[in-house]
């Protein structure tokens, strides 16, 4: 069966005839939508009133029975089909809860696409809160502003270009309740971090992978950060953090011997997951869940290191680890240093193939202000040490997956055809 809205009919229609299957398909009709041409048998309405209100509801037979199928981004490879279990998903529902302290009854907001790692589990988090969801066709900023004051959301989860979105939107309406918002990815500068707590939006910065049902990793807080100066502050809240509450473990492991990092702050490993709220393994992929999976852990392919604290802080993902001359240079920390910069609003860092070097970084750079590659270039002198200094620097708009992720694999490809 295939449930298409209506929007969306035409592509759904060429899909189908691709796929050569004969498919029932169900139109999704909605009247606030942009509309489009029916293509299926019956509406969702109709199926519905097809339903027996009799019908004897059962549970799973085994709560890691299947529940559901989520593809990864696709940002550093081919897209694989993520299998989640009914435990799984429970747990990290209960875990979100637990993690956030959230209160019965929250309004939350859908910013978020529910196809993404399932919503982070949050459909089923906010409905055994019996709270209230609250949806968009499009995240747009007038339209975000809108439910803040007409429906008083309370939480929300989106990608760090959606703070920007927030905090850089022309027209704003005003809303009296706090609101907590939960963030991934790669974070955003400081000034968008203060800007949004100005608003009384509270930031949460998590961190996960499609293989662990969304956030399985917080940045929490400690109250003695509170006395710290903005920019200590802001590095301490970058960090990706400690496991949620219910995942057994995350560590960060020594790729070759299996073995803890030292809490350094310095040394690299990978980030390694054990516990119920790791995926069931790639569907009809057994090489590569093997290969995913080795000595008990789920080995998530992201460079990082952990503090003295415990803390983890991601380097960069195992693909996008730059090796110029013979050194390691961490993408990551090549952008963060860009982010200083005032006029860049987006900012994706690869390798770039160099004759004498090997590779060397090379900047795309999507601009929120004015700014020059020379600006940029000496910004990042002012900033790096000289084997991590990009060497050139690219503007325009960056390739983005519909959950807002850069695609890096795209950007490595345009630059070894520009060379």
């Amino acid at each position: 069966m295939l449930l298409v809205d209506a929007e969306l009919s035409a592509m759904a229609a060429e899909a189908v005839a691709q796929s050569g299957q004969d498919l029932l398909v169900v139109d999704i009709e909605d009247t606030q939508g942009p509309g489009g041409v029916r293509i299926g048998t019956l509406t969702y309405d109709e199926l519905l009133a097809e339903g027996d209100p009799d019908f004897a509801y059962a549970l799973p037979e085994d709560e890691w029975d299947a529940l559901a199928l989520n593809y990864t981004s696709g940002t550093t490879g081919r897209p694989k089909g993520v299998v989640y279990s009914h435990r799984g998903a429970w747990t990290n529902a209960v875990n979100n809860v637990v993690t956030w302290e959230m209160p019965h009854n929250p309004v939350y907001l859908w910013t978020l696409p529910l196809f993404h790692c399932n919503g982070w589990c949050f459909p089923w988090t906010i409905t055994m809160l019996a709270g209230t969801h609250v949806f968009m066709r499009a995240p747009r900023a007038d339209a975000i502003y809108d439910a803040f004051a007409d429906h008083s959301v309370t939480h929300l989860c989106g990608a760090p270009i959606i703070m920007s979105m927030i905090t850089g939107a022309s027209e704003k309406r005003a809303f009296s309740q706090k609101i907590k918002m939960m963030t991934a990815a790669a974070p955003r500068p400081a000034s968008v971090i203060k800007g949004m707590e100005a608003m009384g939006i509270s930031i949460t910065h998590v961190y996960g992978l499609t293989e662990v049902y969304g956030p399985a990793v917080v940045c929490a807080e400690k109250p003695s950060w509170a006395a710290l100066p903005p920019g200590e502050q802001a590095e301490l809240k970058a960090r990706q953090g400690v496991a949620y509450e219910l995942e057994e473990d995350v560590l960060v492991l020594d790729p070759e011997t299996g073995t803890p990092v030292p809490w350094d702050g310095e040394t690299l490993g990978e980030i390694v997951f054990r516990g119920n709220i790791v995926m069931k393994g790639y569907l009809k992929a057994p090489e590569e869940t093997a290969k995913a999976f080795k000595d008990g852990w789920f080995w998530s392919g992201d460079i990082a290191v952990q503090h003295a604290d415990g803390y983890i802080e991601i380097r960069d993902r195992s693909k996008d680890i730059i090796i110029s001359g013979g050194e390691n240079i961490s993408s990551i920390e090549v952008e963060k240093a860009l982010y200083l910069h005032p006029a860049v609003g987006l900012v994706a860092v690869v390798a770039m193939p160099d004759e004498k070097w090997g590779e060397v970084p090379c900047a795309f750079v999507e601009l929120s202000g004015e700014a020059t590659e020379e600006e940029l270039l000496a910004h990042a002198k002012a900033n790096l040490a000289g084997y991590m200094r990009p060497k050139q620097v690219i503007f325009g708009e960056l390739p983005k997956t519909t959950t807002g992720k850069i695609r890096k694999n795209e950007l490595r490809d345009l630059i070894r055809t520009k060379r």
